[in-house]
């Protein structure tokens, strides 16, 4: 798939996320592709990585990805070769509870890939202190 836009790329991912199918999802990750998970502390460097992170977090109930569109920032540093970076929660169920992950992302993306996802980091936004 050629993407037109970087924007694209992220509105493809919460798709395929929401869609739980790992393969769609690692579909979209270059082969040497970084990926800093939201839910692991592992860093991910296979494109196998990828599929069994994306697979096991698919096996949650209600999974979904919501974008939050104020937080949404993109820079373009050539033609193709952006990052995008902003705040997504996921929900899932645990304990048959839906429960909701604010997280920050940033993702390198170069459009010119038919796989563009070069680097994606995720971490939950943590707590404030006061």
């Amino acid at each position: 798939m050629n993407f037109k836009n970087a924007d694209e790329v992220l509105f493809q991912w919460v798709t395929r996320v929401c869609s739980g199918n790992a393969d769609d999802i690692t579909a979209l990750y270059h082969e040497t592709a970084v990926l800093i998970p939201t839910f692991s502390p592992h860093t991910v460097t296979t494109t196998e990585g990828v599929k069994n992170y994306f697979g096991l977090l698919a096996t949650r109930q209600g999974l979904g990805v919501r974008l939050h569109s104020k937080a949404f920032r993109k820079q373009a540093h050539s033609d193709s070769l952006f990052t995008l970076s902003g705040i997504y929660s996921f929900e899932f169920e645990v304990d048959q509870v839906l429960l909701s992950f604010p997280s920050r992302f940033t993702f390198v993306v170069d459009i010119s890939l038919e796989r563009p996802i070069i680097h994606h980091h995720s971490s939950q936004v943590p707590r404030n202190l006061s």
